[in-house]
């Protein structure tokens, strides 16, 4: 199956489309489509991610080449650990049981969890739904002054802006139990100095803060996030890293930011079948986003599959990442 999942470094951008759009066609001898077919997904069953799910779900059994069920099954909790821990261990590569990935639970991998029993690495990908991730703050991102930066907690995605603050020079210091709506209100009263805005319009919404969009989380495959094309990516501003792999971690974590959702086939599932199921998953891209999306962008099979390269590190950029969280941070996985 070598030739169905390209290398994580060996190809990238157009390169990798190309692979993929060539692993993607059918063969003479098309694969069945299955009668019923089967979404894991985060919880909870009322949560955003179930919801998200459910509209996936109707999309790929509309955009079958004939009329099959695609119900979703919800497990766990908005982390994706759970459903992705189940499919890792009971999934056979048949085509009938697919995943919806949240960047949380790819996180969870990165940093180590002890939780996260799953190599999301060889899971072919068949499309993904996408948010812009940006670093604001006050001032320039390389001014001398002292930076407070809002963050959840040291295992979470967003402790990739204090990696690349770190990459790109700026003394900082992390300000932990803030995120959402309680970071933002850590700004405006004066505690913090930055923090991470998901999803959309994010230079308005970092203007309304009194801060400047810093940069953006690279899109896949590198390059400008689409979604904020008028904010400078991390690559824009550290295009030769002293430590590429710590640049490769803070894109992984940056990822798990970006995504939403990233559908996903067993391991080892045939060439057959996953063009039967990216064919389907175009359908999906191809709708015209709703409310419920709120910014968000869906992608087909060629970005989620250069999305995946990112967000799934290989072993030694994770190993960077774990070291420097537990140098910098003092900070482990449980």
């Amino acid at each position: 199956m070598g030739s169905m999942y390209p290398t994580r470094r060996g190809l990238t951008g157009a390169a990798l489309a190309a692979a993929l759009a060539a692993a993607s066609r059918p063969s003479r001898a098309a694969a069945p489509v299955p009668e019923a077919a089967t979404l894991l997904a985060p919880g909870p069953e009322d949560g955003p991610e179930a919801r998200m799910a459910a509209r996936a779900a109707a999309a790929l059994a509309r955009g079958l080449v004939q009329a099959a069920a695609v119900r979703v099954a919800v497990l766990g909790g908005p982390d994706g650990i759970t459903a992705a821990n189940r499919f890792a261990s009971s999934t056979a590569p048949d085509g009938r049981v697919l995943l919806m990935l949240p960047g949380l639970a790819a996180q969870a991998q990165l940093v180590g969890d002890s939780r996260a029993r799953y190599e999301p690495r060889q899971w072919p990908a068949l499309c993904a739904s996408l948010q812009a991730a940006v670093v604001a703050g006050r001032g320039a991102p390389a001014d001398a002054a002292p930076l407070r930066v809002a963050l959840p907690s040291p295992g979470a995605p967003e402790a990739a802006a204090l990696l690349a603050l770190d990459l790109l020079g700026r003394r900082t210091t992390p300000i932990f139990g803030l995120s959402g709506p309680a970071a933002e209100a850590a700004v405006r009263n004066g505690q913090a100095d930055a923090l991470v805005i998901c999803g959309a319009a994010p230079g308005a919404r970092a203007a309304a803060l009194g801060l400047a969009a810093w940069f953006a989380f690279d899109a896949a495959g590198g390059g400008r996030d689409q979604m904020a094309p008028e904010i400078p990516s991390l690559g824009d501003l550290l295009p030769d890293p002293h430590r590429p792999d710590l640049l490769d971690a803070a894109r992984a974590a940056g990822a798990a930011l970006r995504t939403r959702a990233l559908v996903v086939l067993p391991p080892l599932t045939s060439a057959d079948v996953v063009a039967l199921w990216r064919g389907a998953a175009q359908r999906w891209a191809e709708e015209a986003p709703g409310p419920a999306d709120d910014g968000a962008r869906r992608v087909g099979a060629a970005e989620a599959t250069m999305l995946s390269s990112t967000l799934c590190a290989a072993p030694d950029i994770a190993l960077a990442y774990r070291e420097w969280l537990l140098r910098r941070l003092n900070w482990r996985a449980g």
